[in-house]
């Protein structure tokens, strides 16, 4: 890489929504800018969460100076636990709450104390090696949100991420416009911007609207009112509380994230009660239903999140019966739609009033739509624009957008990346010039990496046809079949209603085992040999009969 050019890649969030993770690198010093989970699709059968691919950092972490923090969202602080130590502990630079959320995720991960954090504001540089960094208050779903503008020797990089420009926040503090005309005038050499909701025309509507839409359904709701939200939607949060207060309610939080970013936010001055507003479970048998309000986890329908598990009468603390009203503020991601309907059916079976989706405004987005992105765009007038946080299809529009402005922008200034793509700037040029190595990084459990794209492929083999083991013993010295073969089968075929099927399987596997005529090889056989041999012919007849193709699993024992 020339000293003279910037270089810019995206290890996460680029062509999906999600996982957001970027680097700016300029000579030997890197910068990385959030570091976010994403949640599994509905094909990473048994993983809990995607992390970005760090494999172009690895063997850089010597020229790490600093890793930048934007807002507490999971996709923009979850991977950090799980990641810091693979980039050698870099120091975190991030605001108070942001900060004080991470702090509970190193503290569960027990590396708090091995973890440096530099705590900014919205409005003083700081330094990251030789970057000077310009942080400035964005408005979104969650107060203390900031973008970041990193003066490098090429010119300044506009990191602009989860942002609209919302006049009316619940936080009273807008997308600080005055500071992004400011940087305008300096020329800006690139942007990189959240482009997620270019497809809504007009504006995105203020998270006050909510707050009305909430006033609306506490003011006639019978019984109790149940909203499911993003934990870490702290302004969301805090419009329940609001409503509560005004219509005579206690507030419960259910959900131990709800819990611990509503605890960790009151502390900071970031969430506001009244003094006995909030209630614990066993205090809500002291109240009539018409004075109960909750606020919950579970709006993406995560099994064992509070609302999933009220739907599925689990929740030990709150039954939902007839007369309850149950708010679902917010929109599913992609892939959770299913998930969110079963809840919302089921908690229609249990007698509730639902109110989801668009009734009611009870949602809004935290993100900009076309008209705030091409007022930014105007405002900013980067040389090079980088969209990000969208899947790839939204990029595209992003740059028809862009385009579309008066002959501002061109096709070469808007560059649409996808996860790995490296690409340089200077003024007057900006291209794509390379690929790093990316995919995806499973966490099953407790592990990290363990569980690749080669065990969720047998997941998803095994979801679809299921399994067949073959058990067989041989004498290995001879080759001779001595025992069995038996066979189980799981999620394939019910073995007691197919047993001509099973029986079937036995006979080709014994004649596949004796087709040499009792002539074993020289030295006997192998297992491998065996296993293989089983694997094949046992995979050609059942895809015959049936056209499915088990996952085949022979167990060879050596007599």
């Amino acid at each position: 890489m020339a000293k003279s050019k910037v270089r810019v890649l995206a290890l996460g969030g680029a062509g999906e929504v999600g996982r957001n993770m970027w680097v700016v690198e300029y000579g030997d010093e890197i910068v990385i800018l959030d570091c976010g989970i994403m949640f599994p699709e509905a094909d990473m059968l048994g993983v809990d969460l995607v992390l970005p691919d760090i494999t172009y950092l690895r063997e850089k972490t010597d020229k790490i100076k600093g890793l930048l923090l934007t807002h507490g969202h999971e996709d923009h602080i979850g991977a950090v636990p799980h990641l810091i130590a693979d980039l050698g502990f870099p120091p975190i630079f991030a605001t108070r709450l942001t900060h004080g959320l991470l702090t509970n995720k190193l503290k569960e991960h027990r590396l708090l104390d091995k973890v440096t954090q530099v705590m900014i504001n919205d409005t003083d540089p700081f330094q990251v090696g030789s970057f000077t960094v310009e942080p400035f208050h964005i408005a979104h779903s969650i107060p203390d949100a900031v973008g970041f503008a990193i003066n490098t020797p090429a010119g300044p990089v506009i990191y602009l991420t989860d942002w609209k420009l919302d006049h009316t926040p619940v936080d009273g503090k807008p997308t600080n416009i005055q500071k992004l005309s400011e940087l305008g005038q300096r020329k800006p050499l690139v942007m990189i911007t959240d482009c997620v909701r270019v497809e809504s025309r007009g504006y995105t509507p203020s998270e006050t609207t909510v707050g009305e839409a909430f006033d609306n359904i506490f003011a006639v709701a019978p019984g109790r009112i149940i909203v499911a939200t993003f934990a870490s939607n702290i302004s969301r949060v805090q419009q329940v509380i609001d409503s509560a207060e005004a219509y005579g309610r206690k507030v419960l939080l259910a959900g131990r994230s709800m819990e611990n970013n509503s605890r960790i936010a009151l502390e900071m001055g970031f969430l506001r009660a009244e003094e006995g507003t909030l209630i614990r479970p066993h205090e809500m048998a002291a109240y009539p239903d018409d004075q109960i309000a909750v606020a919950c986890t579970g709006s993406q329908g995560e099994p064992m999140a509070a609302l999933n598990r009220m739907a599925n009468r689990d929740y030990p603390h709150l039954k939902i019966k007839q007369g309850d009203t149950v708010v679902v503020s917010a929109t599913p991601i992609p892939g959770n739609e299913v998930s969110v309907s079963r809840v919302i059916n089921n908690l229609f079976r249990l007698g509730a009033d639902v109110i989801y989706g668009g009734q009611a405004n009870v949602h809004v987005s935290g993100h900009a739509a076309q008209e705030e992105l091409k007022l930014v765009l105007a405002l900013l007038r980067p040389e090079f624009v980088v969209p990000f946080h969208g899947d790839y299809r939204h990029l595209v529009l992003y740059r028809k957008l862009a385009t579309s402005m008066g002959g501002l922008f061109t096709d070469e200034n808007v560059l649409l990346p996808e996860d790995g793509t490296i690409m340089e700037f200077a003024r007057g040029f900006g291209k794509v010039v390379s690929k790093a190595p990316v995919g995806y990084i499973y966490v099953d459990g407790t592990t990290v990496g363990d569980v690749g794209n080669v065990v969720v492929r047998d997941r998803q083999m095994l979801a679809k046809d299921g399994m067949l083991i073959v058990v067989v013993g041989i004498d290995m010295s001879t080759g001779e079949l001595v025992a069995g073969p038996d066979v189980v089968s799981r999620g394939f075929v019910y073995m007691r209603q197919s047993q001509d099927l099973v029986e079937a399987t036995k006979d080709t596997v014994r004649s596949a085992l004796t087709s040499r005529n009792g002539n074993a090889p020289v030295g006997g056989v192998d297992s491998a040999f065996v296993n293989r041999k089983i694997k094949d012919v046992v995979g050609e007849f059942l895809y015959r009969e049936t056209k499915r193709r088990p996952m085949v699993l022979p167990v060879v024992m050596e007599v």
